[in-house]
């Protein structure tokens, strides 16, 4: 008989296996093979009643959930516990109930970086660079950035009063918390000196409009019609071309991904999804509500990963857009987040793959030579790590809401270089020339060849093993120096004479008795290196290999 603590966690465990979906699976009789769960509560029970201090039953439901998803070997599935839900779905949904300000840690202080737009921050006077040294009265020294948030965060039209310290004066500032969406739609700076809305208009000559994204959360694919209207409107009704800026893009919704490439292509698959337990799917263009035929850019880096990936490479294989920059991400997998029933937490489980129109998977595995989006031939553009900063530092200051009489830029060439963004500059160059000539060409590109982004990623990955041997070389000095003190000669970790040649041979296991069990042939040369982490060690490293090892009675 299962006691009601193993009965609890068999029930659990169950749930988190099979995720709640029992309609979805495709062998039904596993549903009700309980025999997988009678050793885990054997070991549960032994825990219980026998370990040497007193476990935790909730820590160790945890770690039996979290063991069973590490050994998928996914990154993308992973078990939420119910008290971390609330900042998941944040993430999630892009919405939270709190000030509405962006913060940083500087100096050791919680700092407004800077109020978001229309937030009840803002309405409440609070400024970039306020150093918020109290919350409720207590004080932020020390305090975590995730500490200081929890203080902001809270139900709505509750107050909160923060204490700040702006140009060496303290002064309390209540606000009204209130329900706050991420703005995902952005533009290239600023209006009105950094207090106004954002502007989309880059280049007024030419009618240019630079459009960012920086994730899909529900109703971004709204804002940027929203953003391109509004750009349309600026331009006198007629919109020269547009950039849309996808670097940095971690994903979202695929709805959301779906509904944006839908605003730009008029027929064909946008993106297919193909999984075990479910039947394969494809989303597809209308041409109902496509907008006008303007020259487009996109950019990607490879940090532009899910959602961006399946936006980018739709607009790459209807050749509705040129793509600039570098391969992206290559995450291009399905997560379907599902609550436990048990109200345990939730599980976001890899269910499906994504496909490009083209029948590219999109997804990176370890043995992958081909994934993500790559940029249109010709036009690929790295940036180095000096050139990613200027840009970032750029971008954080343009994305500010300054509160300042700060001048406002209107030429071109001054915004250009105030972005100091060397991915945008080509952008700007490609579609000057598409509007004056009729024709896309890598203008103020380096020539380059297609295999290109598979080259840098070797290079980031030769400079990774380099790292590494680095780090094994001074390990080997480090050894070298420590065995000089030692008298014992023996190597713990030789488990045979390094000139013995094993390839070609076999290795023979047997079970306890002495039974054989299995024999495998050893088809190459590192068998030794893959053994030492094993649960396995030299019975007598000087016996001879064609004889049995001597038995004991013990």
């Amino acid at each position: 008989m299962f006691n009601n603590r193993s009965t609890a966690l068999i029930a659990i465990l169950a749930v988190a296996v099979l995720g709640s979906v029992v309609a979805v699976t495709t062998n039904a009789a596993r549903t009700t093979d309980y025999g997988f769960y009678d050793p885990i509560v054997d070991v549960h029970t032994m825990i219980e009643h026998l370990y040497v201090t007193e476990p935790i039953d909730e820590d160790i439901q945890l770690g039996a959930i979290q063991g069973m998803l590490e050994e998928l070997g996914d990154p993308y599935t992973t078990f939420i516990p119910a008290e971390l839900e609330r900042d998941f779905n944040k993430d999630m949904k892009g919405q939270y109930v709190g000030i509405g300000a962006e913060v940083i840690l500087k100096d050791g202080w919680l700092t407004i970086a800077s109020p978001m737009d229309d937030s009840p921050a803002w309405k409440a006077g609070v400024m970039a660079e306020d150093k918020v040294i109290k919350i409720d009265g207590v004080s932020t020294e020390g305090y975590s950035i995730n500490d200081s948030i929890d203080k902001l965060l809270g139900e709505p039209n509750t107050p909160v009063t923060i204490t700040v310290e702006r140009n060496a004066v303290e002064q309390d500032i209540t606000i009204i918390r209130d329900h706050i969406k991420v703005q995902a739609v952005k533009g290239f700076m600023r209006s009105e000196g950094g207090e106004g809305p954002w502007r989309y208009l880059i280049d007024d000559s030419n009618n240019i409009a630079y459009i960012r994204l920086t994730q899909f959360i529900p109703g971004c694919a709204a804002d940027l019609k929203a953003a391109i209207d509004t750009a349309t409107q600026n331009a006198g009704g007629e919109l020269g071309a547009l950039v849309l800026d996808l670097r940095y893009n971690p994903g979202g919704l695929l709805d959301e991904a779906v509904k944006i490439a839908d605003l730009f292509l008029e027929e064909g698959v946008i993106v297919s999804t193909k999984g075990r337990a479910h039947d394969d799917h494809s989303e597809s263009a209308h041409k109902t509500g496509t907008l006008p035929d303007f020259p487009m850019v996109t950019l990607i880096n490879s940090n532009s990963a899910s959602a961006s990936e399946i936006l980018s490479g739709a607009l790459s294989d209807h050749n509705r857009s040129i793509i600039i920059g570098t391969r992206s991400f290559g995450k291009g997998s399905v997560q379907t987040v599902r609550p436990l029933e048990s109200g345990a937490g939730t599980l976001k489980m890899t269910e499906q793959y994504y496909y490009l129109p083209s029948g590219r998977l999109l997804h990176r595995r370890d043995d992958s030579t081909i994934w993500g989006v790559d940029p249109t031939p010709g036009y690929y553009l790295s940036m180095t790590d000096q050139q990613r900063a200027a840009m970032l530092t750029a971008r954080r200051n343009n994305e500010v809401i300054h509160k300042t009489d700060a001048p406002e830029l209107i030429n071109t060439d001054e915004i250009i270089a105030a972005l100091d963004d060397v991915q945008l500059t080509a952008a700007m160059s490609v579609l000057e020339n598409r509007i004056n000539t009729g024709k896309f060409e890598p203008v103020g590109i380096e020539s380059n060849q297609p295999d290109d982004a598979a080259y840098e990623e070797l290079v980031a990955l030769r400079l990774q093993e380099e790292r590494i041997l680095r780090q094994l070389e001074r390990i080997n000095k480090r050894v070298t120096a420590i065995e000089t003190v030692v008298e014992n000669n023996e190597d713990p970790l030789d488990l045979w004479d390094d000139e013995r040649e094993v390839a070609g041979g076999s290795l023979i296991v047997k079970d306890a008795e002495g039974n054989l069990v299995t024999t495998l042939e050893i088809t190459g040369p590192n068998l030794e290196r893959w053994l030492i982490d094993a649960d396995v060690k030299v019975i007598d490293p000087k016996s001879d290999p064609k004889q049995e090892p001597a038995s004991s009675d013990q």
